[in-house]
């Protein structure tokens, strides 16, 4: 079955009203594809404020307990798509990281991912209705919950991508795609159309933040297709990575 694993950032769900957006954007490639996945973060800054609201408690909050502080973020992005989803007659479920099978290291704050084990997700999957992904969260061997740490989204949804044999993993950002300089602050630097993952990675890397190196190295060791899409212009190509030829055994970050 076909399968896409789609990956909305913090800026892309700053608003409520967002939502219904990102919505339609998956209603969209659901002609297109019979199994979505589709993973978020936490509403713009989000993360900032409840870290803030924990040195507010604590001066140096211990790290479990931070872990179970933060992580609620991204729920409350996930059950906001399920909704949005739901009110348009789309099926859709949303599901934590510890549901989805994001097995962990044991780092509270810093975690990597050991495997995927998806079985919750995939009765959903193939009644064709959309599954929702809280990212940046797992939990560990121990049955602690964890958080994955700078770019956990990111690699969340291509561990995703990963263990479920996803055709490929799009990125919807608020850039048009991987530029060779910060758009931002140079308007005119060039776009990329398509780029190795050695090349990617080397960018994010010397410190483009588009996507993080972690991601690009996981989809590069598992040869899986990343796409970087514009949230505000569907109609521009945006940035393709990798090759497309995958391959057959997952390989996940506690393997580096």
């Amino acid at each position: 079955m076909a399968t896409l694993v789609m990956k909305f950032g913090g800026a892309s769900l700053a608003e409520p009203e967002n939502f219904e957006k990102i919505a339609e954007i998956v209603l969209m490639r659901a002609q297109e594809y019979e199994r979505i996945v589709v993973v978020v973060s936490a509403m713009g800054n989000t993360t900032d404020k409840l870290l803030e609201l924990g040195r507010k408690v604590h001066p140096h909050p211990p790290r479990r307990e931070q872990d179970m502080l933060i992580s609620a973020g991204e729920r409350i992005s996930m059950a906001l798509l399920a909704m949005a989803l739901l009110a348009k007659g789309k099926e859709a479920i949303s599901f934590t990281g510890s549901q989805s099978g994001i097995i962990t290291s044991t780092e509270h704050s810093e975690a990597r991912i050991m495997d995927v084990r998806p079985f919750r997700l995939l009765p959903h999957l193939e009644a064709g209705t959309v599954v929702i992904v809280a990212g940046f969260q797992g939990v560990s061997a121990k049955g602690e919950i964890t958080t994955l740490g700078r770019g956990g989204s990111d690699t969340t949804a291509v561990a995703l991508g990963v263990a479920l044999g996803a055709d490929q993993v799009e990125f919807y950002k608020d850039v048009a795609g991987v530029y060779a300089e910060d758009p931002k602050k140079n308007p005119d630097a060039p776009i990329y159309l398509k780029l190795s993952y050695e090349d990617a990675y080397d960018l994010m890397q010397k410190g483009a933040k588009v996507l993080h190196s972690r991601c690009v190295s996981l989809a590069f060791k598992n040869k899986l297709p990343l796409h970087v899409r514009p949230f505000s212009d569907l109609g521009l190509s945006g940035t393709w990575i990798g090759d497309g030829s995958k391959v057959g055994v997952p390989v996940y970050e506690h393997q580096d």
